[in-house]
């Protein structure tokens, strides 16, 4: 009989496959047609994260000792909550393969992968479940970035919703990805001997591998967002033209210099 959080993985993955599909059946806003597939991922992606996410935050306040020992304290539900995790990232897996090309996806596909087999080896051994649901905090930023791509897909930027969005994102970055990303380096570098050397290694590639795309992440939101955003006095001897936008609004940045491929 397969362990329960295969089962749990395996529902989660049909579900999120069954979400992408109904997606198809429903409209897709006219000013986000150009790219009917992205605003589907993105809307599957931003449900992932907003429950994920949430239901980290609400777990750990409420349970804490998943914090104090990652490796062992944790209730059931819990586990259930990674191996949701680990079906849409499948889901969302199958869904790059299917309709982009490898060359244009590699990198989320290497970032699931590792995911995958980080969350798998929490579901299946029933160890290292708090571990991850400190991880799943990243989640919240991911909604913020989820949601921001949404609205430059749909042409909403520049304005109030955008804005709100934007800075909404470099303060969950902030606080829901580089801390819990520092709190979970520095526990694996003090408990280095209780995890096994395999897992220690591929823990430490991927929290630094994110480390430092959610830096450049949080530089490109930055200077793209706010910094380009600020109006700036018509230089000497140049015709002021009118309806002239930033290149933050065009399409070519809604796939963009700004989002790096950042699907926790």
């Amino acid at each position: 009989m397969a362990p329960p959080g295969l089962l749990v993985a395996g529902a989660s993955f049909l579900a999120f496959r069954g979400l992408h599909w109904g997606l198809r059946r429903l409209p897709t806003l006219e000013s986000a047609a150009r790219d009917r597939w992205q605003w589907r991922n993105l809307c599957v992606s931003l449900a992932h994260s907003l429950l994920s996410g949430t239901g980290a935050l609400l777990g750990l306040s409420l349970y804490p000792q998943m914090a104090a020992d990652p490796i062992h304290g944790h209730p059931r539900w819990a586990l259930v909550l990674v191996a949701v995790s680990v079906g849409y990232f499948l889901a969302d897996g199958a869904d790059l393969l299917w309709n982009r090309t490898l060359g244009k996806t590699w990198d989320l596909l290497c970032h699931h992968l590792v995911v995958v087999s980080c969350f798998s080896t929490a579901v299946l051994s029933d160890h290292y479940v708090g571990f991850a649901m400190v991880s799943l905090l990243l989640e919240l930023n991911s909604a913020c970035l989820h949601l921001r791509k949404l609205l430059l897909l749909s042409r909403q930027a520049p304005s109030l919703a955008f804005s709100v969005t934007s800075w909404a994102s470099l303060a969950t970055l902030a606080i829901f990805r580089l801390v819990p990303l520092g709190w979970m380096s520095l526990w694996l570098f003090r408990q280095h001997h209780q995890v096994p050397l395999a897992l220690v290694t591929l823990g430490g590639i991927g929290l630094v591998t994110v480390g430092v795309l959610s830096i450049i992440l949080g530089i490109r939101i930055l200077v793209n967002d706010v910094l380009k955003s600020r109006p700036h006095p018509p230089s000497p001897g140049h015709e002021k033209t009118r309806g002239t936008r930033t290149c933050r609004d065009d399409g070519p940045v809604t796939r963009d210099s700004s989002t790096l491929s950042l699907k926790d």
